[in-house]
C-alpha cells in the first residue's frame, strides 16, 4: 500500500547505505515521470534524467562521485540533468501545443486574447529572456533592466548566471517529486551533490551544455543507511507570517 503524501515526506531520508536487493526498474521509471509533472518555470521543463541500472555503469559513476555509499551501494543511479541550452526546442513544444490546443476550440474573443498572450510569451518574451551571445547581451539586458525597474515592477533574471539558477531550480523540484514518489512506494533515495560533473557527462554521453544537477542513489535502506536521527532548523527560526 503506497503511503500518502505527507506519510511519504515524513519517511524520506538520505539514505547512503543499501540493503543488496534488486529494486523494480519499472516503478524507478514510475517515480521518473512523476519528476515530470513538477512545478516549472515557465513550463520549459529544462530538464531530462538519466536513470542507470548497469552495474558497471553505476560503479563508474560512483567513482565519480568519490566513492560515497551512497552511490557505490545503490542498485540503481538516477542523474537529474539541467537543460537551460534547450530552451528553444521547449518553448517551440508549448509553442505547437498551443496552437494545436486552440485550434480544438471555437475562439471567442476571450480565448482569442488568451491564445495572443500565449503567443506572444513564447515567441518574444522567453527569446528576449534566454538568448545571449557569450554572456555580454545578458549584461546589456540586465542593465537596460535596472533602469526600468527604478519606475516599475520588472523580471530582473536575464544574465546566463541568473537562468542557470532557474533551470537548475526546476530541476531540483522535478528531483523532490521523484524522491518523494520513490518513498511512497518504500524506496529510499539520497540526493548527491558530490562528483565530479564532468566526468559524469563523459560516462553517460552527455552534450557538453548540458549540466548535472544531482546524483540521486536509488535502493531499499541498510539497517545503517540512515546516519542518524533527522535535525532541522526549528521551525519558527525559519517560518514567518506575514499578516
Amino acid at each position: 500500500m503506497e503511503k500518502t503524501v505527507s506519510e511519504a515526506i515524513k519517511y524520506r531520508r538520505a539514505v547512503r547505505i543499501y540493503r543488496d536487493e534488486t529494486i523494480d526498474t519499472e516503478k524507478v521509471k514510475r517515480c521518473i515521470s512523476h519528476a515530470t509533472l513538477a512545478a516549472t518555470s515557465s513550463n520549459l521543463q529544462l530538464w531530462e534524467f538519466y536513470h542507470v541500472t548497469n552495474k558497471e555503469i553505476i560503479s563508474k559513476l560512483a567513482k565519480a562521485c568519490f566513492n560515497q555509499n551512497a552511490a557505490k551501494t545503490a542498485q540503481q543511479l538516477v542523474v537529474v540533468v539541467s537543460r537551460k541550452d534547450l530552451w528553444r526546442q521547449r518553448a517551440r513544444a508549448n509553442m505547437d501545443f498551443i496552437n494545436l490546443s486552440f485550434e480544438k476550440s471555437e475562439l471567442t474573443p476571450r480565448l482569442e486574447k488568451r491564445r495572443k498572450m500565449a503567443r506572444n510569451y513564447y515567441g518574444k518574451l522567453i527569446p528576449f529572456t534566454y538568448f545571449d551571445f557569450f554572456g555580454i547581451l545578458g549584461w546589456i539586458k540586465y542593465l537596460a533592466i535596472q533602469v526600468i525597474g527604478l519606475f516599475r515592477p520588472i523580471y530582473r533574471q536575464v544574465r546566463k548566471s541568473d537562468l542557470r539558477i532557474v533551470a537548475h531550480k526546476s530541476a531540483g523540484l522535478a528531483a523532490q517529486n521523484f524522491m518523494i514518489s520513490m518513498a511512497a512506494i518504500g524506496y529510499d533515495t539520497c540526493p548527491m551533490e558530490g562528483s565530479d560533473t564532468l566526468r559524469i557527462k563523459k560516462i553517460l554521453n552527455i552534450p557538453q551544455a548540458a549540466e548535472i544537477n544531482m546524483v540521486i542513489g536509488c535502493g531499499k535502506r541498510h539497517d545503517k543507511g540512515v546516519y542518524g536521527p533527522r535535525f532541522r532548523i526549528p521551525f519558527n527560526e525559519v517560518y514567518h507570517l506575514i499578516n
